[in-house]
């Protein structure tokens, strides 16, 4: 048998946080299951990007991640540009607006757009660097059982599929290496994604909604280039965005819309499709040219009904999805890997007689599960809410839209707090999504 005080089961961003976090406030011992290893950046970008906002940069910067993600592929933006296509009210948001909220924060930017390899390299590179974090990469837990203080976990070879562990289409060989010795833990964290096998092992409650919605994601050229601006149009079959990269003519797409109108345009040619994304962003960043394959996913909302059961934890999207009108899907599962991180370690602080052998204290579980909950609840009601409020509608109601918009546009205190909500300043923050003095 191999001991470990907490076994984390996914090695994506958010369950490596999690072990980085873990180890910067504590010396307790940590494994990581994850079957699909770091692999180079290719030549092209990754399709798959994040907006990360300042509270998810501090939590980067303080875990001394930061430096090894600001020497990639990452591109920094100063504005924001919401519009209506089916209307005429529009939003801006720009640097100079939050000064006040920036100004304490080392950084002053709206926010990072990066690859999600670039930033899983980077965790994964900080963590393999720990000597109290091992890594078990060579097969798949096979099974979970909870004993009265203790979790019995063992390991089979690669034989199930990866959409299983990561969400992903993609299918693992089987491993010809022996099974690793069976891993006693005092807790499982589920940072398997959205189809989480932990979540599913321990019949956990959750509750989900199907969006109506497929997102095609793609890599495109713009002939006016991004002027370090993210740029979001509302359609009438969803909202459309443009993501800046680290080449100036370059971005990421995140299109939502109908499985319908999804499948019609992932069908077309590069060349049609650059036609259908220039006249559905009013020219406003040139002429459009595809530079990738199109790749679309059902959206579907998700929320556990408690991120806790006995001595399993869920974090990230294992726990929550949300439409990622937003883009703060990614910013939301950092917070839940450093709140629990902060949960985890605040017994021994206080404490340090309890560690290693006592030191999880189920109540501390509890709070943590409503303090995430609380903040993904929310977070699904904000998205619902926007969503909602630019579904097709008659013209007298897209004409109270528009209105409403240009209204908000010229309100500095409404504006305001809706900025510093995207940038990740809220009450109650983790002490790692802080700014370290």
């Amino acid at each position: 048998m191999q001991k470990f005080d907490i076994l984390i089961v996914g090695g994506g961003m958010v369950g490596l946080t999690l072990a980085l976090a873990i180890r910067k406030q504590s010396s307790l011992t940590v494994a990581i299951a994850e079957p699909s290893p770091i692999s180079e950046l290719n030549t092209l970008p990754e399709v798959r990007v994040s907006a990360i906002n300042i509270a998810s940069y501090n939590i980067f910067n303080n875990l001394d991640v930061w430096p090894l993600i600001q020497n990639q592929r990452i591109q920094a933006y100063q504005h924001m540009h919401v519009w209506d296509k089916g209307g005429y009210g529009q939003l801006d948001f720009n640097l100079d607006d939050t000064q006040e909220n920036v100004s304490s924060n080392q950084s002053a930017q709206l926010g990072w757009i990066i690859e999600n390899k670039v930033i899983r390299n980077a965790l994964w590179q900080k963590a393999m660097a720990d000597e109290g974090i091992t890594f078990f990469t060579d097969e798949i837990i096979s099974n979970i059982g909870i004993g009265e203080s203790e979790v019995f976990v063992n390991f089979g070879p690669k034989v199930r599929e990866i959409s299983e562990i990561r969400g992903i289409g993609k299918t693992e060989e089987a491993s010809s290496v022996a099974p690793s010795l069976p891993i006693i833990t005092k807790l499982v964290v589920g940072a398997d994604g959205a189809n989480s096998w932990v979540r599913k092992q321990m019949d956990m409650a959750m509750s989900f909604r199907d969006y109506d919605h497929h997102a095609i994601v793609a890599t495109v050229r713009c002939s006016q280039g991004h002027q370090n601006t993210a740029w979001q149009v509302f359609l009438p079959t969803g909202p459309l965005a443009f993501l800046p990269l680290f080449q100036k003519d370059l971005c990421s797409i995140v299109w939502s819309t109908s499985p319908q109108e999804a499948e019609r345009l992932t069908q077309l040619s590069a060349v049609d499709f650059g036609k259908e994304l220039t006249a559905a962003s009013d020219g406003k960043l040139g002429r459009i040219h595809l530079e990738s394959e199109c790749t679309s996913y059902p959206l579907t909302m998700r929320l556990v009904q408690d991120f806790v059961k006995e001595r399993i934890v869920l974090v990230g999207d294992a726990a929550h999805t949300i439409h990622p009108l937003a883009g703060q899907g990614v910013n939301l599962g950092l917070l839940d890997a450093v709140a629990l991180a902060q949960t985890l370690v605040e017994p021994i602080k206080e404490h340090p007689e309890l560690a290693p052998i006592n030191w999880l204290n189920n109540k501390s579980l509890k709070s943590y599960a409503r303090w995430r909950k609380s903040d993904a609840t929310e977070m699904v009601a904000a998205m619902e809410a926007i969503k909602q409020a630019f579904s097709p509608q008659n013209e007298p109601s897209k004409l109270i839209r528009g209105i409403g918009l240009s209204i908000l546009n010229n309100f500095k205190p409404i504006k305001n707090a809706m900025i510093k909500r995207a940038l990740g300043f809220k009450d109650n923050l983790p002490i790692l999504a802080e700014k370290q003095k």
